[in-house]
């Protein structure tokens, strides 16, 4: 089956032409089976069937998907309590229990004891959004899930939930992507952008798209648009790269992936982060940290890295979420963080570029957050010395509709009840919430087919589609002698960081390098602890430091390639300092997420490399040191430039 045969693949199994027919079953007055296998909320008003979410026995305008989307907000909204509101504001982390069960359990793991729990949310707080973390298999997922949006139609409005995620599809789950398990793998989204093919990344993010969809997660807390105009930024691995075109493009086609060409029941709403821009942070040092707080421009480039945002924009992206950094230097911008900021929300991103869906801000702004006995401050950068209510009210008066991974529905009531927030304010923000609920469908039909939800996540077909992308973002950069491709099973070989059992398909596997032909190693670009971060249970997720391999690590791989001819291929998820590397490698790639079977399918031939660059990799350390954080392509004599890649 070809990637555009998979367009609704999943749904011609059952599912996703369930829900993508509905309209026109709501034509034939037919509710989807989802609905009528798992709502307890069916009743029939003059022949027509609808869920009755308020249970009051009547067809109100809300439930009635024949009525026009503003309509069913602006009666809802007439009908919500002020709590009921409050709660619609906040994202909450929760966890899935392992057997798909609802009822409460106690944290067991580092993961579960960020994550608070959910029906206890929905009861006492009214809260309709949360964010997964860990997660089971993909049936008991959906079963999951399935239970969670049948607890909500107890509530008394019956208001869905809407769940979200952050990236599920990379190799290496790390702090900023989900492990994949099965889910289908991919490269990271630097290595979509290596491939730099528009078609390429729509795919991508039609197949997560559906596989998202087959559990019910229906926001993504991507794509991250951020420019890596500042090498040693941790989070470059998964952004496009550091030029606003590319970037651009494959914003462009991303979000239209996941939400399609208009926002849907097909849908997976996009949250485009991180506005304006995450890149370029002072000395590479990320903001979820005390030690540093301030994004730098000394190449006066600002505007340079909202041209994203702007693909963003006209795509139609359903959120935006600001970044916790507090722009330095910016005349008539108040040195705050962004999601504080109302010169960068309400002036900027409101009226200048009128947008108006909605704003989600990072997660933990206003609460700090306890790990173990660990304290992890709350990102309130610049105003640390406001407390709580001061914070909340800060942040929604300058122009953010919701606060992620917080659970303060209680001071949004008291600030309107004091005088301090207008209801009228917090319904602004409220309508563009149930806005994208209802335009997702979630109030005409939020189940998923569980029996379905095992075939579409991480199909075969889907599976083979990330393996392909894989090879395909594969970036040669040095290939003496026309050394590679290597012939298939005639060469003795040494390989360290592959899998052995992995690489006797290919070759010959040797343990001793002297006995061999050729030598094929992997590495991954170096990162080195910093003081600041010591005891900090999150920050070893992070990637500071230089980008150069020293010492011993260092005089190791030159000794292994003076010993034999030397095949290296180097993980980028920031921009290595390599020159001594590459001086002495037969060959150089780099990858961005591949597995050994990918990157060996490349050193014998089976496929040949197609990737470019979208970072340069700078020659020295003291070339990163002297470029300017705001500006792309600034390394002075790079050791391979923006774009460079090879080819047999």
């Amino acid at each position: 089956m070809s990637i555009k045969k998979t367009l609704f693949y999943a749904g011609s199994t059952g599912l996703l032409a369930a829900v993508f027919a509905f309209s026109n079953r709501i034509a034939e007055n037919q509710l989807p089976a989802t609905v009528r296998a798992e709502s307890g909320l069916i009743r029939t008003d003059g022949g027509f069937n609808y869920r009755d979410l308020d249970k009051n026995g009547k067809l109100d305008v809300y439930e009635d998907p024949r009525r026009p989307i503003e309509d069913r907000v602006q009666d809802l909204l007439k009908k919500m309590t002020l709590e009921e509101k409050a709660g619609m504001m906040f994202y909450s982390p929760t966890r899935v229990n392992k057997d798909g069960t609802i009822e409460e359990e106690p944290a067991k793991d580092f993961l579960a004891s960020m994550s608070p729990v959910g029906i206890t949310e929905m009861d006492k707080h009214h809260i309709t959004h949360f964010n997964l973390f860990a997660v089971p298999a993909p049936d008991t997922l959906a079963i999951w899930y399935n239970k969670m949006q049948k607890y909500a139609e107890k509530t008394r409005l019956g208001i869905p939930l809407t769940i979200a995620s952050d990236p599920r599809n990379q190799n290496d789950g790390g702090f900023f992507n989900m492990s994949a398990k099965t889910f289908s793998i991919w490269p990271d989204p630097l290595g979509l952008a290596a491939i730099g093919d528009d078609k390429q990344m729509e795919d991508f993010a039609n197949i997560s798209r559906q596989e998202y969809l087959a559990v019910g997660i229906r926001q993504c807390l991507h794509p991250q648009v951020d420019l890596a105009t500042e090498p040693r930024w941790p989070r470059i691995a998964g952004t496009f790269g550091e030029d606003a075109a590319l970037s651009s493009r494959m914003t462009t086609a991303y979000i239209k992936g996941y939400q399609g060409e208009k926002l849907g029941a097909n849908s997976v709403a996009s949250m485009t982060k991180h506005f304006p821009g995450g890149g370029p942070q002072k000395g590479g040092l990320d903001p979820h940290f005390q030690f540093q707080k301030g994004q730098v421009y000394p190449g006066n480039n600002f505007k340079y890295h909202l041209l994203p945002f702007e693909a963003a924009f006209k795509a139609h992206t359903a959120a935006i979420m600001p970044y916790y950094g507090v722009p330095m230097g910016q005349p008539g911008v108040e040195e705050v963080g962004f999601s504080y900021n109302k010169a960068i929300i309400t002036e900027l991103l409101r009226k200048k570029y009128h947008y108006d869906g909605v704003v989600c801000t990072d997660w933990g702004l206003v609460s700090d957050g306890k790990i173990g006995s660990f304290v992890f401050p709350a990102r309130a950068w610049g105003v640390e010395n406001l407390n709580t209510e001061q914070r909340v009210q800060r942040i929604i008066e300058a122009g953010v509709d919701q606060l992620g991974g917080e659970n303060l529905p209680d001071v949004i009531v008291k600030l309107v009840k004091d005088g301090k927030l207008s209801e009228k304010r917090i319904d602004e923000s409220v309508v563009r919430l149930l806005r994208l609920k209802f335009e997702l469908g979630l109030f005409d039909n939020p189940f998923v087919d569980e029996k379905k939800a095992g075939e579409i996540v991480g199909s075969p077909e889907f599976m083979k589609a990330g393996q392909d992308a894989m090879r395909r973002s594969l970036t040669l950069l040095k290939n003496d002698s026309h050394t590679l491709p290597l012939a298939m099973n005639k060469l003795k070989i040494y390989v360290k960081n592959i899998d052995p059992k992995v690489a006797a398909a290919y070759g010959t596997v040797v343990d001793d390098p002297k006995q061999a032909d050729i030598a094929i190693i992997r590495l991954k670009t170096p990162f080195y602890p910093i003081a600041e971060t010591k005891g900090n249970p999150i920050a070893g997720f992070f990637h500071f430091g230089d980008l150069d391999f020293k010492g011993k690590q260092l005089q190791d791989i030159l000794d292994l390639e003076k010993a034999v001819p030397t095949v290296v291929d180097i993980y980028l998820d920031r921009p290595a300092v390599i020159p001594e590397i590459s001086q002495n490698a037969k060959a150089l790639i780099a990858n961005y997420g591949s597995g050994d079977a990918a990157l060996l399918d490349v050193v014998f031939g089976k496929y040949k490399p197609g990737g470019h660059l979208p970072i340069e990799l700078p020659s020295s350390m003291e070339a990163v040191r002297n470029q300017k954080e705001d500006m792309p392509y600034d390394s002075k004599d790079p050791l391979y430039k923006f774009g460079y890649g090879l080819s047999y």
